[in-house]
C-alpha cells in the first residue's frame, strides 16, 4: 500500500468511527429488538413442538399479544418453518416443520443420482 492510499484511508476510518458513535443508541435499540424477536420466535417454536396450535393458543401459551404472534407465524410460514394445518373453528392450526436431516444441495444431488 502506498502513502497516498494510507492517507486517504484514515479520514474514512475516522468518519466511520464518528458515524458509529453518533448512531450508537439507535444501534443498541435495534440490536435489543432483534434479540427480543429471536426469543419470541424461539418461544413459538418451543410451543409448536408439542403439536399444532392456533394463533390465540400460541399467544396464551407464550404470553405474547396475538397480533405479534400472527406476524411471527406469518413470517415462519413464509420461510417454511411452520405449515398451516387443519382449520379449528375460525382459526388454522399451525405445525412445526421438522428440520431436514441434510438439506444441502450436494446431498440432494447425490441422492437423486444414486
Amino acid at each position: 500500500m502506498n502513502e497516498s492510499s494510507e492517507s486517504t484511508g484514515q479520514p474514512r476510518k475516522e468518519a466511520m468511527k464518528r458515524l458509529r458513535e453518533a448512531r450508537r443508541d439507535i444501534i443498541q435499540v435495534v440490536a435489543q429488538r432483534v434479540r427480543n424477536q429471536k426469543k419470541e420466535v424461539d418461544a413459538i417454536r418451543e410451543v409448536l413442538k408439542s403439536g399444532g396450535q392456533t394463533v390465540p393458543e400460541l399467544a396464551e401459551q407464550t404470553g405474547m399479544d396475538s397480533s405479534a404472534v400472527l406476524w411471527l407465524v406469518a413470517t415462519l410460514k413464509k420461510y417454511g418453518e411452520i405449515v398451516e394445518g387443519e382449520k379449528d373453528g375460525s382459526y388454522f392450526r399451525y405445525e412445526a416443520v421438522p428440520p431436514a436431516a441434510d438439506a444441502s444441495p450436494d446431498a440432494t444431488a447425490s441422492t437423486e443420482k444414486g
